[in-house]
């Protein structure tokens, strides 16, 4: 039986503003009504003999994913939450660490949540290719013949003329993100295939290999795992067990060093989709070559990507760009350079603006909240509350709040005081005031929130108590 593992742990950083820390791009609905994670989850049904998945990701995202799953799955995933990134590797060896425990022998499918496949039956052609060397204890690996000399991207040298055949190749090389000269060569010698990402293997194999190569990584992870705790419908690691594990790729960690690799040529409409451009390629373009989302109006516009979330974007007279605006953000960059959008984001990273981190929308288990307005003493957010949800228990000690019913039914704890409040009601929680706000209703609350005081961050919370499990 084979048994996927997810890895949700990235952070789409070429895909700001749209992909930010708190919201990556996984998470996001970029080709279809689904999110990038459900459709990987969703590719899962076309293998025969698959078992329950696994979705590794951040503590941060948790809520999002296990929701996300909950649509699309009739099966609730296990979901193991790293407490801080530590790259493929860590991830690989905590999946391999569980599976090899509670399935020995079985097989293990790694692949993360934000590629792209546009043929799922092709997917699990070579998955299936695959499966017997897996079984007899190689690393398979999936390679993609290569259309431009990518730097972003693992090469893997195949014997002359294989790249192409349906059927498992030797690994000749493992070469992880060369230059672009050097990745010009490559594809110019028809020697070498795109790195997928996507790994089928025993866990036994997986962690008999990082014995010898990164023992530090299987160790620490261990330890993480035998000190994890399970809370809800997580498992959380420890933290300080997986803080000191060493920070790797399972490329370097193990395919560059193993003689056990083999590759299976995927021809599955596959992308990583890790700048614009890659978004660009794989979406379907009207006839002057362009992708437009959302409230869109061009003239004398060519071979560019357009994306609006919330406002027109009008573009006259420009060729081979991007322009995606947010709510807070506006990106233009030529589409052959939008692999430095990575240098600005680590710019404002530098200057501590909030827009690499978080949108103005923030998610949160029991619905969202979006700030519209803010100043030196106040700030304005519209809060929604999904059906039967609840806020924490919690207490301000440096803001004071009121609290304005725009839709739905809302019951209203200030201290030893119950309020039921509904549509053009208010009410006032003090600074100090113990608090909580629940929707009793079976449609979404809607309520405007003012808060005033010396301080107005998120980190002025204190919870008394807590049905998600925060702290």
């Amino acid at each position: 039986m084979i048994y996927p593992v997810i890895l949700s742990g990235g952070t789409g950083i070429r895909l700001w503003p749209l992909s930010r820390a708190i919201y990556p791009k996984q998470l996001l609905s970029l080709f279809s009504d689904r999110t990038m994670l459900q459709d990987t989850a969703l590719r899962l049904s076309t293998l025969p003999d698959v078992g329950p998945v696994t979705c590794i990701c951040n503590d941060e995202h948790r809520f999002l994913v296990a929701e996300q799953l909950r649509e699309v799955m009739s099966v609730t995933p296990t979901i193991v939450l790293e407490p801080c990134g530590r790259n493929t590797a860590p991830a690989a060896a905590i999946a391999a660490l569980m599976l090899s425990g509670s399935h020995p022998g079985a097989l293990m499918l790694l692949l993360p949540a934000d590629h792209v496949i546009h043929d799922p039956c092709a997917f699990a052609e070579a998955v299936n290719l695959g499966r017997e060397s897996a079984e007899q204890g190689s690393l398979v690996m999936f390679g993609v013949a290569p259309a431009s000399p990518e730097t972003g991207y693992g090469y893997i040298r195949v014997p002359s003329g294989k790249g192409t055949c349906g059927s498992v190749c030797q690994v000749l090389e493992f070469v992880e993100k060369p230059d672009r000269a050097k990745a010009g060569e490559y594809i110019s010698s028809g020697e070498y295939l795109w790195n997928s990402g996507i790994f089928l293997f025993r866990p036994e194999s997986l962690l008999r290999e990082l014995e010898s190569t990164s023992p530090g990584i299987v160790a620490a992870c261990r330890d993480a795992l035998n000190l994890s705790r399970s809370d809800l419908d997580f498992i959380w690691l420890d933290p300080d067990a997986f803080a000191a594990c060493p920070s790797e790729s399972i490329d370097y960690a193990v395919m560059e060093k193993t003689s056990r690799a083999v590759v299976v040529p995927l021809d599955a409409g596959w992308s990583d989709v890790g700048a614009w451009s890659s978004l660009w390629e794989v979406q379907e373009r009207d006839a002057d070559g362009n992708v437009m989302r959302g409230d869109v109006v061009v003239r004398d516009v060519r071979n560019s990507y357009l994306h609006a979330t919330s406002r027109l974007i009008a573009a006259v007279g420009i060729e081979d760009h991007v322009i995606v605006e947010t709510a807070d953000a506006v990106l233009v960059a030529s589409r052959d350079r939008v692999q430095e959008v990575e240098s600005i984001v680590e710019e404002l990273k530098r200057q501590s603006r909030a827009e690499p981190m978080t949108h103005r929308r923030v998610y949160r288990p029991w619905g969202s909240y979006e700030t519209l307005d803010e100043g030196s003493r106040f700030k304005v957010k519209r809060i929604t509350v999904k059906p039967g949800a609840s806020l924490s228990l919690q207490m301000h000690r440096q803001r004071a709040e009121h609290w304005i019913v725009v839709t739905g039914v809302a019951q209203v704890t200030v201290d030893d005081r119950y309020i039921l409040l509904e549509a053009n009601q208010s009410t006032y929680i003090p600074c100090g005031a113990s608090h909580r706000l629940v929707n009793p209703g079976e449609l979404p609350l809607e309520l405007i929130e003012v808060q005033s005081g010396d301080y107005l961050g998120e980190d002025d919370i204190v919870r008394l108590e807590d049905q998600y499990g925060r702290t």
